[in-house]
This record gives structure tokens, C-alpha cells and sequence, in this order.
């Protein structure tokens, strides 16, 4: 049985050049950067070359580029670094209710600790409103967190205006851009973030290293210590394989992006349309235009998500029904509560994501199976009343 992965948003497959780029700095080349000799400023040089090809892909400048283990520790770092680092001015920040864990609940850390949170509301679509972030602000905000592309409904946030309104204020600004960097166009100047959050394997790179912008001038605390790495701000002994694949990752991604783009619309507007129009008691979550390349959510009536997943599976068809992250959790998706679904329908979500490996042949299979599936699970079910 042909296996299908539409779960792109969860992780992705290492591209081949970036696993060929890795391999040397697990053995051949595996000096520690700290190192004064040569095996050790061989990875160091390894180290900066990747860095490099990270800021030439955000339009960054190279000593704004710290490397993390992933998008959950740059997240972490920017909301409790930058709180730590700027609490004699104020202790309230400001989110929004959909944004990834990694977000969430570091504010909700602070909260316990005496901060004040306030969470923006969001659209049917899951957009937030720029003049209602300007209304937020107090003198005593010191960073407003809001990301650039939903992990869940795909839809795109309008940062650049929201940044218009946060500067006007002298409030520092932070964008969790894990799945869009790679993705569509990131550019930390066109955005207007003084901080921005990226991963790695969502980008064909590997797991376990992303990065954290930093603008230069920007006050915020040490996150990890215990050493002098990442020009003192975040102690721990390089990963060099994996900061060399995510430098490969970001360096493939700037020259195949619009390539990458042009596949992935058409195919994903096919499975958008595929599915309304053969599945009735189904919609569409997230914004139905500006959404990523790859997204398309639905909530689909009177069935469990977690059941279509299960059935899914077995005709070799991976997809979610949320962040990966929470998929343990029995809880209905807290973005699809946020954007005004109720219960019974949030619990009914199903998340394909797709990626430079789809093909159109995987729609169809999806087109073709997935209508059975929710007819079967319709007929069980006491709540489905026949037409």
C-alpha cells in the first residue's frame, strides 16, 4: 500500500542536499566551535557559514541570528527574555488566543508570576485586528507577540501592519514565523519585528535547531547560561550538523521557494474545492485567501477528527487534526474555539498539509477515499441525521 504524508506542518522530510550537507560534521569535521584549533575553527566556520544563509533568507544582519533548538525554545526566549529584560518599564504583555503552546504558555508562566496577559480577539478567520492591538497597549506593555501564519487554519496574519501600530507605541514586537520561514516571503525588515522565531524541519532541514532574530538594540535576558556560545546569549555546545542542515535547508529554500509555491497552490486549492463540494456539512477553517501554500483545515460535521485520522491511516493517508503538539490532548483545537466554532464541530477538524513531495495523485487518493470514510463514521453516529 502507497504511502501518503500530508502532515508537512508537523515536520518534513530532510531534503536529500541537506542530509549530503550534514554528513561530514558528524565525523569527518566534528570539532567542537569553541575550540582554538583547527578541528574545532573548522566547525566554527561551519557554524557562521550557516548562519549566514539563515540571514540571507529573513533579510537579517548576521549577528541577529541566534541559533536555539528549535522554534519552541525561540519562542520561550523571546516572551520570557525579553519580559525578564524590560520589567522595569512595565509587566504586561499582549498575544493572541491562537497562537502555537510555545507562545501560550510561557505568557501564561508569567501571568502566575504577577504579569499582566491580555489576548487579542481574532475573526471568524482567525485574524487579528490592528486597531485592536493599538487599543491594548498601556504604558507598562513591553512586548506584543502575535504570529505571522497559523500552524492550525493556515491563515496569514497582517504583521506588517500590526508592527506599524506597536512601534508607533515604543513596544518591541515578536513574530512566530515557524511556519511560514521557508514558506512564503520572510523578511524581518518588510515586517517590522524586533524578534522572530524559525525551525528548521519545517523546511526540510533537521530537528532539534532553529533560530531566534534578535534586532540589534533589543533588550532581552539570557535563556540558557552556562557558557559563552552565540556570542553570550544562549550557553551550550553548538549542534553543527544541524546548524549546517538548517543553513542547507534556508539556502534551498530562498532559490526554490516560488518553484516550491507554484506546485503546492494549485494542488491545495484542488483538495480545498475537492472536499467542499463532495462532502456536505463541511467547511473550511482559516482564511480562504490568505492562508499558506500548503494549508487546508475543515471542519467536517458530525464525525470525530480523530476517527477520520484512524481510517485515514489505514488506507496509508497521514494527515491531523491540529498541532502535533497537543495531538495527546482529548481538548478540542483552542484556535478553532477562538475563531467561534462550537465544541461538537472543533472536535470534527481535519488538517492536510502539504509539502514539495505531493502529488496531484495524492489529492485524488484523499478525494477519493475520504468521502466513504465519512459516510461510514455518519451512518454510526447518533447525531447525523440523514438528508
Amino acid at each position: 500500500m502507497k504511502k501518503i504524508y500530508l502532515d508537512y506542518a508537523a515536520t518534513t522530510p530532510s531534503h536529500e542536499k541537506v542530509v549530503e550537507a550534514m554528513k561530514p560534521y558528524f565525523s569527518e569535521k566534528f570539532g567542537n566551535p569553541s575550540s582554538i584549533h583547527f578541528f574545532g575553527q573548522e566547525a566554527k566556520a561551519a557554524v557562521e557559514a550557516a548562519r549566514d544563509k539563515v540571514t540571507s533568507l529573513i533579510g537579517a544582519n548576521r549577528d541577529e541570528i541566534f541559533f536555539t533548538s528549535g522554534g519552541t525554545e525561540a519562542d520561550n526566549w523571546a516572551i520570557v527574555g525579553v519580559a525578564f529584560g524590560n520589567e522595569s518599564k512595565g509587566k504586561h504583555i499582549i498575544t493572541s488566543p491562537i497562537e502555537h503552546h510555545a507562545v501560550s504558555e510561557p505568557a501564561e508562566f508569567l501571568k502566575a508570576r504577577g504579569w499582566d496577559v491580555t489576548y487579542l480577539p481574532v475573526d471568524k478567520f482567525g485574524l487579528v485586528d490592528p486597531a485592536d492591538v493599538k487599543k491594548a497597549i498601556t504604558d507598562k506593555t513591553v512586548l506584543v507577540s502575535v504570529m505571522h501564519g497559523n500552524n492550525e487554519i493556515g491563515t496569514i496574519e497582517p504583521i506588517a501592519e500590526i508592527s506599524k501600530v506597536v512601534k508607533e507605541k515604543g513596544v518591541l514586537f515578536h513574530t512566530d514565523a515557524v511556519q511560514t520561514t521557508g514558506a512564503i516571503e520572510v523578511n524581518v525588515s518588510k515586517l517590522g519585528v524586533d524578534l522572530m522565531s524559525a525551525s528548521a524541519h519545517k523546511l526540510y532541514g533537521p530537528k532539534g535547531v532553529g533560530a531566534l532574530y534578535i534586532k540589534k538594540g533589543t533588550k532581552i535576558e539570557k535563556f540558557i547560561r552556562g557558557g559563552g556560545q552565540e556570542k553570550g546569549k544562549r550557553a551550550s555546545t553548538e549542534n553543527v550538523p544541524a546548524i549546517v542542515g538548517f543553513g542547507a535547508a534556508a539556502e534551498l529554500a530562498k532559490t526554490e521557494m516560488n518553484g516550491r509555491t507554484k506546485h503546492l497552490i494549485p494542488l491545495r486549492d484542488k483538495l480545498i474545492d475537492g472536499i467542499l463540494n463532495s462532502i456536505e456539512d463541511s467547511i473550511l477553517n482559516g482564511h480562504p485567501k490568505q492562508r499558506l501554500p500548503n494549508n487546508a483545515n475543515f471542519c467536517i460535521k458530525f464525525v470525530e477528527g480523530e476517527s477520520m485520522l484512524l481510517n485515514l491511516d489505514m488506507l496509508g493517508i497521514a494527515a491531523s487534526s491540529g498541532s502535533a503538539c497537543t495531538s495527546g490532548s482529548l481538548e478540542p483545537s483552542h484556535v478553532l474555539l477562538s475563531i467561534g466554532l462550537p465544541h461538537e464541530f472543533a472536535h470534527g477538524s481535519l488538517r492536510f498539509t502539504l509539502g514539495r513531495l505531493t502529488a496531484e495523485s495524492d489529492i485524488d487518493h484523499v478525494l477519493q477515499s475520504l468521502p466513504g470514510i465519512v459516510k461510514k463514521l455518519r451512518d454510526m453516529s447518533p447525531l447525523y441525521k440523514k438528508k
